[in-house]
């Protein structure tokens, strides 16, 4: 039975070999949308000594409650929803609502306001359809920044949206003319873009 630690970084692991390093661990994932079998998950899972205990059981209670919902779990496959930093997995472009969110940190406003947003080391840029989500990504590297992403804009644009799942959009990169401060943020003082 998964305790919340050991389920945590079962997670984790799921992680690194659906959307980083599938082949370090003999995983092929499908070209098209990243995904594998569940069964192949499980057997690459298992062949860590230290893992050899995971059932499929566990591995459908970690997508299920996944907060970031990161995992799909469909037909007996399964793959990361998004954050992708091996082969770039193809999603179908999409309309995106007109106003989406994206999480950061305050330290990294200038380089947003010069570049935009950019996919950095990842192959999209990811964006939400609320701030929950975007909180739970841009809190993990210091003090938060939350921004607004015009879509009208950025479509007229050229920029092309992904429609990945559970409220999360992807985007090549963003133009800093498409961005603001979430208006909450500024409250909090935050710096304009």
């Amino acid at each position: 039975m998964l305790t919340p630690a050991s389920e945590q970084r079962l997670s984790k692991f799921m992680t690194k070999l659906l959307r980083h390093t599938p082949g370090e661990f003999g995983l092929s994932l499908d070209p098209a949308d990243g995904s594998c079998t569940v069964e192949a998950l499980l057997q690459a899972i298992r062949a860590q000594r230290s893992w050899a205990w995971v059932t499929e059981e566990d591995i459908s209670a970690v997508v299920g409650r996944s907060e970031k919902q990161r995992f799909e779990l469909r037909d007996g496959r399964i793959r990361a929803r998004y954050g992708h930093s091996h082969d770039r997995v193809q999603y179908e472009p999409g309309t995106p609502p007109d106003l989406l969110y994206h999480g950061t940190n305050a330290e990294s406003a200038p380089a947003i306001r010069a570049e935009g947003l950019r996919p950095m080391n990842r192959q999209y840029v990811h964006l939400s359809e609320g701030t929950g989500f975007a909180s739970l990504a841009g809190s993990r590297r210091g003090e938060l920044l939350i921004l607004t992403v015009d879509t009208r804009k950025a479509a007229d644009l050229g920029v092309t949206f992904y429609y990945a799942g559970n409220e999360v959009w992807l985007a090549d990169e963003v133009p800093a003319s498409c961005l603001a401060v979430h208006p909450a943020e500024k409250e909090k003082g935050a710096p304009p873009l």
